[in-house]
């Protein structure tokens, strides 16, 4: 048995967090709720959006990985991740707008 929490449950948990920030978090795609990948778009009106997943780092131990497309590939990070989800329809897909989103996502993804 795998110690990780259920996707469905880290979504629910960085939501609730998101919220309780006074942020505002969606959504956008919802993935199988015990293992699905969690992809975040991190939306900051005057900032670039960006994308950000759990991934194994150099060590093995879990690290969070800015997956945000080049500049200028084909679409932006909305066609990027429809694209994933065509791939992999288990994936997550949520986007946060609230200060400090990339802590909040870290300390949510990173501490189990």
């Amino acid at each position: 048995m795998s110690g990780r929490l259920p996707s469905g449950l880290l979504v629910s948990a960085m939501l609730r967090r998101c919220n309780d920030a006074g942020g505002f978090g969606v959504v956008l795609a919802k993935g199988d709720a015990g293992g699905g990948t969690i992809l975040v778009v991190v939306a900051r009106p005057g900032e670039p959006d960006r994308l950000l997943e759990r991934g194994p780092g150099p060590t093995g131990e879990s690290i969070l990985i800015d997956s945000t497309p080049a500049a200028g590939t084909d679409g932006g990070i909305a066609d990027y991740w429809r694209r994933r989800r065509s791939r992999d329809p288990d994936l997550w897909v949520v986007e946060l707008d609230v200060a400090g989103a990339e802590q909040l996502v870290a300390e949510t993804l990173l501490t189990v």
